[in-house]
């Protein structure tokens, strides 16, 4: 595969959450629906299992994304909330389609072919929001993808492999996206502390991350915080 330019790469990371925060407040089909999801599971009660409903769209929603961007020389990063996810994700869509909707426009993220992108294909779908093309995989062949994974130029064809952007960016010797927070952290964070603003902070330094870790994979110099603008 021939590498995109830099300047056309859209970098980006999402966070999620449970619609509802605990297995309690779920109505009494909604926790008969998420029972039967772990019936296989003969080890760990569905009540415990909850603490993984943030990584499943069917019962979780997104509360930030965030993107990163080559300006010239800088590389520019914003983060999209809103009062609901359908404002969000509208929102989302309408960045793209201004900015990163050509055909010579990638999207990268970590993880993304298996999470990030097909989540918020899944979300849009819930909330009517239209899916944009660059998002619609139908009928493409795998060459004419315009997805970008860090995760997968890591693996290196071995299927079995999962490698979390913090631990890549240990062994890469690259700055940690981490500090105060992890993702575990995100649900506690938006329902009991309802503190978005260090959600969006903790999701731009993934984003980050995620560029330096990319650049890192494909032998380019990885960009230094002087670099970096926060939109």
């Amino acid at each position: 595969m021939v590498l995109p330019k830099i300047t056309n790469i859209l970098f980006l990371d999402i966070e999620t959450v449970p619609v509802k925060y605990k297995y309690e407040d779920l109505s009494e089909n909604e926790k008969e629906l998420w029972n039967k999801k772990w019936a296989f599971n003969k080890d760990s009660e569905p009540e415990e299992l909850y603490a993984k409903a943030g990584v499943y769209a069917e019962f979780s929603k997104i509360v930030c994304i965030g993107l990163g961007y080559y300006h010239y020389s800088n590389f520019r990063v914003k983060s999209i909330t809103g009062e609901t996810e359908r404002d969000l994700l509208n929102e989302f869509v309408k960045v793209i389609s201004q900015s990163f909707n050509k055909d010579e426009h990638f999207y990268c993220a970590h993880n993304g072919k298996e999470f990030d992108f097909p989540f918020l294909c899944r979300r849009m779908i819930v909330n009517w929001v239209e899916i944009p093309k660059r998002l619609q995989l139908q009928g493409l062949k795998p060459w004419e993808v315009k997805h970008l994974d860090t995760m997968e130029l890591w693996r290196f064809g071995d299927v079995k492999n999962f490698t979390s952007l913090n631990l890549l960016a240990h062994t890469l010797n690259l700055p940690s996206p981490k500090d105060e927070m992890d993702g575990s952290m995100v649900s506690k964070v938006y329902y009991e502390e309802k503190n978005i603003s260090k959600i969006e902070s903790y999701c731009l330094k993934d984003v980050v991350t995620l560029a330096r870790v990319y650049q890192r994979l494909t032998g380019q110099e990885p960009i230094k915080d002087e670099d970096v603008i926060f939109a």
